[in-house]
């Protein structure tokens, strides 16, 4: 789980990145990440309705307060998925998942015995769960689908790259559940009309 405790408040976007990690946290920790960010919505409760909303609200205005500190300032219509790239790896700075690198001795493990220098980054999962939001609240806000930043195909590529990468570090699989199919029944010899077996 990512936290947000110790950031550097003289950078302007820093306080925009807490309210988006914060936000991101709670929602991994309670719902859990989902690929599309809308399927949240339709499967939970009205009250977790309710707080999805408001959390899309939120990192829709920490998105916007990104680009207004962005130098030089970036009007939301010439934002690209450059951009939106350019946010997810800014906001690894502040990312409490440790990642392991390949010379670490921990590199595969999901459970390290010690502690170890390599960097922390933000989870797979609360990126996934954040692009969903604010590819949603884009298109709420007026933005063409067509031209999403946060479906663009670089993005997608991205969060693929960081998945794939964090698990093999991690030693963690992202694999989706299999659900269960129901055991097929037995099949017997059915008797024919006369009773006799076939």
């Amino acid at each position: 789980m990512d936290s947000f405790q110790h950031l550097d408040f003289s950078n302007p976007n820093a306080a925009a990145a807490l309210n988006m990690a914060a936000s991101t946290a709670t929602v991994n920790s309670s719902t859990g990440a989902s690929s599309s960010g809308t399927s949240m919505l339709s499967a939970t409760s009205p009250t977790s309705s309710s707080r999805y909303e408001n959390q899309k609200r939120r990192d829709w205005n920490t998105f916007g307060q990104y680009l207004r500190n962005h130098r030089p300032p970036l009007a939301l219509s010439r934002c690209s998925g450059a951009h939106v790239l350019e946010f997810l790896r800014y906001l690894d700075q502040f990312g409490k998942t440790k990642v392991h690198t390949q010379l670490c001795p921990f590199f595969g493990h999901p459970n390290p015995p010690a502690p170890c220098p390599c960097p922390l980054r933000q989870a797979w999962g609360s990126l996934d769960a954040l692009v969903g939001r604010l590819r949603a609240a884009f298109e709420e806000n007026g933005g063409n689908p067509e031209a999403n930043p946060f479906g663009a195909r670089a993005v997608r590529l991205y969060l693929r790259e960081v998945r794939d990468s964090q698990a093999k570090a991690r030693g963690v699989s992202y694999e989706k559940k299999k659900r269960k199919r129901p055991p097929p029944q037995a099949s017997g010899s059915i008797p024919q009309p006369d009773g006799n077996p076939p």
